[in-house]
């Protein structure tokens, strides 16, 4: 009786928790073998949302089903030169208790460097990357479609090997692969993100051939999800920036835009995007 007492008490517990966010540096192990470091994180529904971001503008949504287990997050690596000392025995750092030992002998991927590295090379924001990953696969990296799209950004075996991805499921070379095709969409419908999504989904030549979203159910609601989920991300980013913006104003006593602003502002694309896609 004291037994099932104590399990159902923790059962409580981890309820409990689980129902209030968690402010921490740690890392969400997936079981598809990513790893994503954030900040806090909450539950939603039947979905677990990882702020990446410290003032909570950034996240991603994963299935909470898909989740492993949680960890402390690492510390930054400090490069120090080679000896016996630093490498073995006394002086080599233990590797962080709260891994499992079954789990450290498998690899690794952290997603969110591996999107920020392939947004970096192509010029585009991180948080597009995501909700397109997020609405082509889950962050499954596995994941294959039943017209034979394959890996987190969903690329056909000719559109990867056009691409020069041997191996749709390698996570970074997906990843680089499907974020280098959209920036080419994106160029080839002048920024146009609507258009360039779809293209994404349906190929260029259904865009060209309607003269926009093609009329077809699927795409016009893949279109719809991913500018929903992004435009959630960069209204939150708003929100967090506006207190700020706010004091900075109120200390200089202005509210002018300096010519530097006003000349990236010309320069970069729109952040939002008007949730219609006909």
């Amino acid at each position: 009786m004291k037994v099932r007492l104590s399990q159902y008490v923790a059962w409580i517990v981890t309820l409990a928790v689980a129902a209030f966010p968690c402010f921490a540096g740690e890392v969400a192990v997936l079981k598809n073998g990513f790893a994503i470091k954030h900040e806090r994180r909450e539950i939603v529904g039947d979905l677990t949302r990882l702020y990446v971001s410290a003032d909570g503008s950034s996240f991603v949504d994963v299935p909470t089903a898909d989740i492993e287990h949680f960890e402390a997050a690492p510390e930054e690596p400090v490069e120090q030169p080679p000896s016996a000392d630093n490498t073995r025995g006394v002086g080599a750092k233990p590797v962080s208790s709260g891994r499992p030992a079954a789990f450290s002998a498998r690899p690794v991927t952290n997603l969110s460097q591996v999107v920020n590295e392939a947004s970096g090379r192509y010029r585009l924001d991180p948080d597009l990357v995501n909700s397109v990953i997020k609405v082509e696969s889950g962050f499954n990296v596995r994941a294959v479609s039943p017209k034979g799209a394959q890996g987190l950004m969903q690329l056909m075996p000719g559109t990867a090997s056009q691409l020069g991805v041997p191996n749709a499921f390698d996570p970074q070379a997906n990843v680089d692969g499907g974020t280098r095709y959209l920036r080419e969409l994106l160029e080839r419908y002048n920024f146009d993100l609507v258009k360039a999504l779809a293209a994404y989904n349906a190929g260029p030549q259904r865009v060209e051939q309607f003269g926009g979203v093609p009329p077809y159910y699927e795409t016009r609601a893949y279109v719809a999800r991913i500018v929903k989920d992004f435009n959630k991300k960069k209204i939150a980013q708003g929100k967090a920036s506006a207190p700020q913006n706010n004091v900075a104003q109120k200390k200089s006593g202005r509210t002018k835009t300096s010519p530097a602003a006003k000349s990236n502002s010309k320069s970069a694309p729109r952040t939002t995007v008007a949730a219609k896609s006909e």
